[in-house]
């Protein structure tokens, strides 16, 4: 194992005063052998490996056959070559030097596809010769701050854009560089913190005296507000499933190291307390909403991120002895949390109805409110907002609270997770088209709803001025979620809905250089203090545009529902018809 430096070079880039982690020779060494080509795997191995269903299920399940005829068929066509075993679909996206594809499919290329593609290329990280993830951002125009760093959150929607355009390699040596970050101590002052924390990002550094170069990691010690990323861990397995899933190459997960690292981090997520709740508890800014912003407690975001992780883990576990014990805790904090987060974080008009005629300081096991939520605590807003027919997971519950935001990348992922069920999945997509104007505007897409202002943002947000209302987290446009809204869009067989949004984008994006986030109630702003050539924007719009053009890379970032874990769900009026 590694130790940690403080033997820092101040050359502007790097505090003198900051802990970093370099990785050694010695350790590259041994990650040297575990960087061999990917074994080739049997049918019959592949079969056991990956969990999606054939694709006469698919056509034949309700919630698709209920959708036009002609976008049926167009899909149908894109998915007739499905090989159900997991075999990795490609799509003719060009390669470093290649000029801008033809489609297999009917879909003709945007001419800002290639643009895009050379805009990733440049934010490539080499390590030693080795690719290893993207920068955060490359505008130059600006102060780095950690603009140039590899956040692991970050890069997921650059691996995918990767994984489906056939170049696997990255997303391994990705993959392995962060499992041995993982390894290191962690230390914030004087408080060691848990030995599965996976860093929130890590930036390669180049010795010019020595002509050497070690990898430099943050695990939160360097962040805003100093807190480790709940989220960066959740991210790595739902990535390793989707490495294996892509590539058909189940021998990168089953190494030792691998199968070490994923026990680790649910050993964090998995441990025994106080908790009465099969949740998470978190702090403030443990996710991608990163600043004080009220997102604390049980927010939905690390609860879906939580219960992907665990379903993709439950396929990735090896069953050996360790590999058992995880794999029965899993399965019933799973069952536990699903009917947690289905029954007690859903809202639609009937539940919202029964909110509003709760009655309070109800005692034992028969109560009704069972959180105690007070009636008054209703936003004034939700009652506009909520239509009748659809619905959504709120953003947190917990005692005598509820935080009735919306929030996108915690739909999305309980959509494409399976934490949602069919019914409640069909509703999101409902709710999104019902509420078009709020929710996507003229660029996609709300990274939560609505904006916090006035009285409660001074309190909330303790008067940050990158969050004022509309901006950045606090109800900012972010076009990196396009690819979550679409990949959820062909899950539900709502494919128009994400081509509507794609081609909002496509409007916007090139010119005005990729921006991080947009400003204002409709999106309309560039933001005010958005990095322009921000990585994920760019890997985000690719990867929506490559699963629309071909749906069989969903099976790589999409669970199907476990009807074990369904729990009995009243019908309320979102469902009906």
């Amino acid at each position: 194992m590694s130790g940690m430096s403080v033997d820092v070079p101040q050359n502007g880039n790097i505090s003198p005063f900051d802990v970093s982690y370099a990785l050694d020779d010695t350790e590259e060494s041994d990650l040297s052998k575990l960087l061999d080509k990917p074994r080739t795997l049997t049918l019959e191995n592949r079969q056991r490996s990956l969990d999606e269903r054939s694709l006469n299920d698919f056509l034949m399940s309700p919630r698709v056959q209920t959708r036009n005829a002609d976008n049926m068929s167009r899909l149908a066509d894109h998915l007739e070559n499905i090989v159900c075993s997991g075999r990795r679909s490609g799509i003719n996206t060009p390669r470093s030097g290649f000029s801008t594809p033809r489609s297999r499919s009917s879909f003709e290329p945007h001419p800002i596809v290639g643009e895009a593609w050379d805009a990733l290329r440049r934010s490539l990280v080499h390590f030693r010769g080795q690719p290893v993830g993207t920068i955060a951002a490359s505008d130059t125009s600006e102060e780095k701050c950690n603009y140039d760093q590899v956040f692991v959150r970050d890069f997921v929607p650059s691996a995918l854009a990767f994984l489906m355009n056939g170049e696997p390699e990255i997303v391994k040596n990705f993959l392995l560089k962060t499992l041995r970050l993982q390894s290191w101590e962690k230390k914030i002052d004087r408080f060691q913190l848990g030995e599965g924390v996976m860093p929130a990002s890590f930036k390669v550094f180049h010795d010019p005296v020595r002509n050497h170069e070690t990898l430099i990691a943050d695990f939160g010690e360097s962040a805003i507000g100093r807190v480790a990323p709940i989220d960066s861990g959740f991210w790595w397995i739902i990535l390793l499933r989707a490495y294996t899933k892509s590539t058909g190459d189940c021998s990168l997960a089953e190494m030792p190291d691998c199968q070490k690292g994923m026990r680790l981090i649910l050993s964090l997520c998995l441990s025994e307390g106080f908790d009465t709740f099969p949740t998470l508890l978190c702090a403030d800014g443990c996710c991608m909403i990163d600043r004080r912003m009220g997102v604390y407690g049980y927010p939905l975001e690390i609860q879906a991120l939580f219960f992907m992780a665990l379903r993709c883990a439950l396929l990735l576990l090896k069953q050996d002895v360790e590999g058992k014990e995880f794999i029965e805790r899993i399965v019933t904090r799973l069952n536990a949390l699903s009917y947690h987060m289905r029954s007690y974080y859903w809202m639609d008009f009937k539940q919202l109805n029964d909110i509003y005629r709760y009655k309070t300081e109800e005692y034992s096991h028969t109560a009704v409110n069972k959180f105690n939520v007070m009636p008054d605590s209703l936003p004034e807003w939700v009652f506009d907002f909520m239509p009748n027919r659809g619905g959504y997971f709120i953003g947190n519950v917990s005692p005598a609270k509820m935080d009735i935001r919306w929030f996108c990348l915690g739909n999305c992922i309980a959509i494409l997770s399976s934490l949602a069920t069919a019914e409640q999945s069909t509703a999101i997509m409902d709710l999104i088209e019902a509420r078009w104007e709020e929710l996507v505007g003229e660029m996609p897409l709300k990274v939560c709803y609505p904006a916090i202002e006035s009285h409660d943002w001074r309190i909330i947000t303790g008067c940050d001025p990158k969050n004022t209302r509309w901006s950045y987290h606090n109800g900012g446009s972010w076009p990196v979620l396009i690819w979550l809204l679409t990949a959820a869009c062909i899950k539900t067989g709502r494919p128009m809905i994400a081509r509507r949004a794609i081609e909002l984008a496509e409007s916007r994006l090139l010119k005005d250089n990729w921006p991080e986030y947009y400003d204002g109630k409709q999106g309309r702003y560039i933001g005010k203090q958005a990095r322009k050539f921000q990585t994920w924007s760019i890997a985000g719009y690719l990867v929506a545009k490559m699963m629309l053009e071909d749906p069989s890379h969903l099976g790589m970032i999409s669970l199907e529902e476990d009807k074990q874990m369904k729990p009995v769900m009243r019908r309320s009026a979102s469902w009906t018809t």
